[in-house]
């Protein structure tokens, strides 16, 4: 299985250490190999070029559509993949996941750990023929944090980035004005820490953090980042084709890059094809050069030589609305589920695409200790409550339906109308139904997006639902399940757990990378010990890639997949 494993939490680790040491020059940061531009005076002001597909556009399948590209609102990893595309941040990824400099040039950090200094580029520009100035950062991460503006990823600069006064900002007590972010001069971004964050420059190549021309934003008004004339390039490629909910969206390489010299591709070609036997057909009949498969797919292409198993990092999972379903609320009744759940199955006979059955909070994979070990390699650490084992969800099921005084219980679960979850949804339901005598399980598929929002205003019962690494940091998963995050949606609180989560993000302890992680461990143990989410499988994208392709860089990390890089023959 093709991965790129623990890389950036390496570099990561690094960079707690080097602390103190003054550097102009980071740890595991290298100067990107982007130098040069071409030039053009075909670049409109909204970035459109007008160009149309081109035999050497590389035609990517989509399986879900792109839900916002404003940098500032979007939450999933289709969205961020193509903002990704034409936007460049301070950071971005190598193609083994190091943090390597982009819009930024260099970085000094001071010798507390607590201010970091970033250095533009000279050559980013606009499409639009602006400098990219540090202006456009203090505007974009003020948005982020700003309460009218409500981003979900606001606690991205707060909690995880601990970024001065984002979180009294948030908290409406003081002003966006306030964030300790400055622009020095124009090409001299100042940020400012409450404590110090190893993994702070990793955060950078997260869309959340990526730059916004603000006379052009406010020249926009409500259309923001939803055509491409409303919106603005600073990347490999210009967005020419795009409106909300498309099914086609295209982007064309941007002659204006600083790294021009280096992008070989014409041009990107998303199709949204949410059934993947027509995505196959599209495949076998030329008009795309990736795609995903799954199920008895993977039985047919899996000797072809275009075929590759990439792990995506994303985890499945169920989460129980514990808040407001009293059944839900039982813990014995979840013991039933999870124990009920047979995910080796689930992976092994329904997905088919190299997935692996997952049995702790944190995924395999991504994120590596102070000694270098995976943080959920062992998945048994927690087979006292999270296992498949039909006898013990027996048990606990009669004992849950004892103290609820009831003989049968209804639930209905939610779930994202493609291709996968529909599949596994079905699967889930006939296991649980299987095992729990007088449970019913009622299936209800919708768009993603209204998906989402259901579980974020707690309008559900059970939520099939994924999440992916933001940074490569077990808190990526863990902060979710703090007290009010709006991506724990179980409304599960739990005052222990916020206490570790809180020492762990601005005690003592976060600055004690061992003792950091033994505590991080035991804030995973009170998930799992109150089985706040059933885990199913950590995902695994079966692809088909021509073999006409190379250099698609894949991440399990915020951005899945980079295309600046590749090329087509």
């Amino acid at each position: 299985m093709k991965k790129k494993l623990l890389s950036v939490v390496l570099a990561s680790t690094l960079a707690l250490s080097m602390i103190g040491c003054g550097s102009s020059a980071v740890n595991g940061v290298t100067e990107s190999d982007n130098t040069g531009a071409g030039s053009s005076d075909t670049a409109q002001a909204g970035g459109a070029t007008g160009a149309g597909n081109s035999s050497s556009d590389l035609n990517i399948m989509l399986e879900t559509p792109v839900e916002s590209l404003d940098p500032q609102q979007a939450t999933d990893g289709t969205s961020f993949e193509v903002i990704a595309d034409y936007t460049d941040g301070l950071m971005q990824m190598d193609a083994d996941g190091q943090a390597v400099y982009a819009v930024a040039e260099s970085v000094d950090v001071s010798d507390d750990g607590l201010i970091y200094t970033f250095h533009l580029r000279e050559d980013a520009n606009w499409s639009n023929g602006e400098a990219v100035t540090a202006a456009d950062f203090v505007f974009a991460w003020q948005r982020a944090v700003d309460p009218e503006i409500a981003s979900e990823y606001s606690y991205m600069l707060s909690d995880i980035g601990q970024i001065v006064n984002a979180q009294e900002i948030i908290d409406g007590t003081k002003d966006k004005s306030e964030l300790g972010v400055t622009a020095v001069d124009d090409k001299t971004l100042e940020v400012k820490l409450n404590v110090p964050v190893s993994y702070f420059l990793s955060l950078m190549y997260f869309p959340t953090f990526y730059p916004v021309n603000q006379a052009f934003f406010e020249s926009c008004a409500d259309t923001f980042a939803t055509s491409p004339e409303t919106t603005l390039s600073n990347g490999a490629f210009i967005l020419d084709d795009y409106q909300p909910a498309a099914t086609t969206i295209h982007l064309s390489k941007n002659p204006d890059y600083y790294g021009a010299d280096t992008v070989k591709l014409a041009g990107l070609n998303y199709q949204v094809i949410q059934d993947s036997q027509q995505a196959l057909m599209s495949y076998q009949s030329g008009d795309l050069d990736t795609t995903l498969v799954n199920g008895e797919q993977v039985d047919q292409v899996k000797d072809d030589p275009a075929f590759e198993a990439i792990g995506a990092g994303y985890l499945w999972y169920i989460s129980p609305n514990i808040s407001q379903v009293k059944e839900l609320d039982n813990v014995n009744i979840r013991y039933a589920f999870t124990m009920a759940l047979n995910r080796e199955a689930i992976t092994t006979d329904v997905l088919k695409d190299g997935s692996a059955p997952t049995y702790t909070a944190v995924p395999m994979d991504f994120a590596a200790g102070p000694d270098g070990s995976d943080f959920s390699a062992d998945q048994e650490k927690f087979s006292d409550v999270c296992r498949f084992d039909a006898d013990a969800a027996l048990e606990y099921w009669n004992k849950g339906l004892e103290e609820l005084g009831v003989s049968e219980i209804t639930i209905t679960m939610i779930h994202d109308a493609d291709d996968a979850p529909i599949k596994v949804a079905q699967v889930v339901k006939e296991q649980l139904e299987t095992t729990l005598p007088g449970l019913t399980v009622e299936l209800q598929q919708m768009p993603k997006k209204e998906r989402v929002q259901r579980m974020q205003d707690g309008d559900y019962e059970l939520g099939l639902t994924r999440w992916g690494p933001d940074y490569a940091d077990p808190m990526t998963y863990l902060g979710m399940w703090v007290t009010n995050n709006s991506n724990n949606y179980g409304l599960w609180s739990n005052s222990e757990y916020d206490a570790i989560i809180a020492e762990c993000t601005t005690g003592e302890t976060a600055m004690d990378a061992e003792a950091r992680w033994a505590a991080l461990y035991d804030a995973e143990k009170i998930v799992m010990d109150e089985a706040v989410i059933f885990p199913l499988y950590t995902q695994c994208n079966a692809e088909l890639i021509s073999t006409s392709v190379s250099g698609i860089e894949f991440h399990p990390v915020a951005l899945n997949r980079v295309y600046k890089n590749a090329t087509k023959n």
